[in-house]
């Protein structure tokens, strides 16, 4: 989530894969071709949105398993 801090700093992730085709997209998780915790169900099953926070809503099958808090 962004944050109105000016002052925050975070590390740039940067996403290494093919950046998937909106004409083509791929099966499952349109994002897996580019995500470092792809898994096999990405590839075949698209995600449902969940909402991890109030008003975050993601669409991963493992967003359970990720700590969305900022420390």
């Amino acid at each position: 989530m962004p944050t109105a801090d000016p002052d925050a700093r975070y590390d740039l992730i940067r996403l290494q894969g093919e950046i998937p085709n909106p004409l083509a997209a791929p099966t499952g998780c349109r994002f897996h071709t580019r995500c470092p915790f792809a898994r096999e169900r990405c590839y075949t099953e698209a995600p449902e949105w969940h909402e991890v926070e109030p008003e975050h809503f993601v669409a991963c099958h493992y967003a359970k398993e990720f700590d969305f808090s900022r420390s």
